[in-house]
């Protein structure tokens, strides 16, 4: 039965990082602590090929071990399956929702959760606390399938911006909000929806087994910034980055090793024979000029009449002085 979301009080309650923190600062945490810096809502779009469940995995483990509170709303896969990978003591600090199981509370069995969707959302906009707390959306698609996309878009702008304080200071970066986007599964208009919200956007591609990220930040009053990351993540949900591209560093070949020649068994010949290279050379191509005309051109005098008809007869002209007009049907 998924634990109920505390309406009052979000926040509040002191949450102990796990051991091994640490340990486990180092190169590949860097991608994680950039996409977590802004705060607000963190958009994550996969597609078929390049999933973002992992890499949504990977940025709740680094959020529980910086001490936040973890509230995840579980739609697509069973909780069981979210929760697999994680240790438990990242395991002991999530609180799920589940929507999976009966979304739409069918069996009456009373376990739903009440207002369904919407209703778990709001209640985690009326959060009263201030400590940390981060909310992954698992996922955005299956959200925007069962709700209006003005309605889930109000609803996470009012998410991701109720830490906000209404005077001109910095608004307190205490939540984060991770939405998983399929984004292949909707069109144009919802996904520049969402994406206009984000303070971070992921868009995951790749080659071979190593995933691409293309990041942007918007940070308040400054440019969009744009960055491209390989990564690929580990059965731990930990981040291994490569400074380039994998196909780029892999390792060249032997110069010892002799190189096959990918003409030796063609059924024709690329090669050209003595004879035949003599007979391209002398071949005189059709916008050549001939050294009568380079001459009359380049060495005429000043004064005199430059303008000349040269002709010169093609191989297969027939030319009949008796009847010039032989090629004519009279």
């Amino acid at each position: 039965m998924p634990r109920p979301f505390p309406l009052e009080g979000l926040g509040q309650q002191a949450v102990t990082p796990s051991e091994g923190v640490g340990e486990e600062t180092g190169r590949h945490l860097e991608m994680l602590e950039s996409l977590l810096a802004l705060g607000g809502l963190v958009l994550l779009r996969d597609s078929v090929e390049w999933e973002g469940r992992s890499l949504l995995k990977a940025l709740i483990k680094k959020s529980a071990l910086c001490g936040e509170q973890i509230h995840i709303l579980g739609c697509e896969v069973s909780e069981e399956e979210f929760r697999e990978g994680f240790d438990s003591s990242i395991n002991s600090q999530l609180v799920y929702h589940d929507l999976f199981r009966d979304p739409l509370n069918w069996s009456n069995t009373g376990e739903a959760l009440p207002g369904g969707a919407l209703g778990v959302l709001r209640a985690m906009c009326r959060r009263t606390g201030s400590g940390p707390v981060t909310i992954a959306l698992d996922s955005l698609s299956w959200l925007l399938l069962h709700l209006p996309c003005t309605i889930l878009c109000q609803t996470l702008h009012a998410l991701s911006h109720q830490d906000s304080r209404h005077d001109d200071s910095s608004p307190v970066e205490h939540m984060h909000v991770l939405g998983l986007l399929h984004e292949e599964l909707h069109g144009p208009g919802p996904v520049e929806a969402l994406s206009t919200l984000a303070q971070t956007e992921v868009t995951l591609s790749g080659t071979g087994g190593h995933t691409l990220a293309h990041i942007l930040y918007r940070r308040p009053q400054q440019h969009p910034t744009h960055k491209t990351q390989w990564f690929s993540i580990l059965p731990d949900f930990s981040l291994d980055l490569q400074g380039e591209s994998p196909l780029k560093s892999q390792p060249h070949s032997d110069p010892h090793i002799p190189r096959m020649d990918p003409t030796t068994h063609l059924t024709f010949n690329l090669q050209l024979s003595k004879k035949e290279k003599e007979a391209k050379d002398s071949l005189t191509l059709p916008f050549q000029f001939s050294s009568e005309k380079q001459q009359a051109l380049l060495c005429h005098g000043l004064g005199q009449a430059t303008s000349h008809i040269f002709y010169e007869p093609d191989a297969y002209d027939d030319l009949d002085q008796e009847d010039p007009d032989d090629d004519l049907d009279i």
